[in-house]
């Protein structure tokens, strides 16, 4: 099926221990091909050969690497120094790792958005193009759609969520609670909180119990850890900075009724640009198949 994507894992293995984490990286596609720096979604996700299909494997190579705290990176403590700042400086130290030099693309979806627009406004010179969809820009009007506008489909949940929260940011109150010993506040916290972000992504509008295991409690910690803090950043610190990166050739992809990160952001981001293109996929749901045939074109 992936035959024509050539995704398959040709190198994989782990940045040297740095302030107590180990960050698993792999690369796919075209070892000698053009290289793009992919950031995973989330906080909280992981890298997977799927998400090089953005890409045109026969001409790129594709690095990506499990964020701090995520999947198969190591830590003993997975939000001890864990922030966004130190995300970005981990994708430098994976270039320099592998001996990378001139300039990448830098890519992500959603959460992997932000942080590539936030590396590249960080190091333009490190950065020839960005490419980024499913846009996350992090900012007090993203959050506010989740925990407020996001109502006007869902009252009944959001209702619930504030009510259990007394008073408290939601962000924080559940992240109090995943971070808990007792079982019974984890799986409130992954019922409401987590399952209610994935189901404004997706296009089911049923809202069922999730899975708990290790793995989803983890994801779910460093997702409400990040949220909880406001994800480290300046309130619209990207769009404050672009400046810095408004010349650099950047591709837009969003699905018009993406209901997790609305179209609203990627069109702000493209209007304060100088040099770039958006594509608006008549789809709906956050990703998706469309969106990847649609970037793929333009590579």
């Amino acid at each position: 099926m992936f035959g024509f994507f050539n995704n398959k894992i040709f190198d994989k293995g782990f940045l040297p221990e740095y302030e107590g984490h180990k960050i698993y990286y792999q690369q796919v596609g075209n070892p000698q091909g053009e290289v793009v720096l992919n950031f995973h979604g989330g906080p909280g996700g992981s890298c997977k050969t799927s998400h090089a299909e953005y890409f045109n494997l026969k001409k790129q190579r594709v690095i990506m690497f499990d964020q701090r705290g995520c999947n198969r990176s190591e830590s003993e403590d997975i939000t001890a120094l864990n922030d966004t700042r130190r995300l970005i400086k981990d994708a430098k130290r994976l270039l320099e790792y592998l001996n990378i030099n001139e300039p990448v693309i830098v890519s992500g979806v959603s959460w992997g958005s932000t942080l590539a627009l936030l590396f590249a406004e960080k190091y333009p010179e490190l950065t020839k193009q960005i490419c980024v969809f499913s846009v996350f820009l992090a900012r007090k009007e993203d959050r506010d759609w989740m925990l407020k506008q996001s109502g006007l489909f869902y009252p009944d949940l959001l209702e619930e969520i504030y009510r259990q929260s007394e008073g408290e940011n939601p962000y924080t109150h559940y992240a109090k609670k995943i971070f808990s010993d007792d079982l019974g506040s984890i799986q409130t916290a992954l019922k409401y909180m987590v399952q209610y972000e994935y189901l404004l992504g997706s296009t089911n509008a049923a809202f069922n119990d999730v899975r708990i295991d290790n793995a989803a409690i983890n994801s779910a910690r460093i997702s409400l850890y990040y949220a909880a803090n406001r994800y480290f950043l300046e309130d619209n610190e990207i769009l404050k900075n672009i400046n810095k990166i408004k010349d650099i050739p950047t591709l837009i992809v969003h699905n018009r009724l993406d209901m997790c990160c609305p179209l609203q952001g990627a069109w702000e981001l493209y209007r304060s640009m100088n040099n770039a293109q958006i594509e608006i996929i008549a789809d709906l749901g956050h990703g998706g198949k469309k969106l990847k045939a649609s970037a793929r074109k333009h590579f």
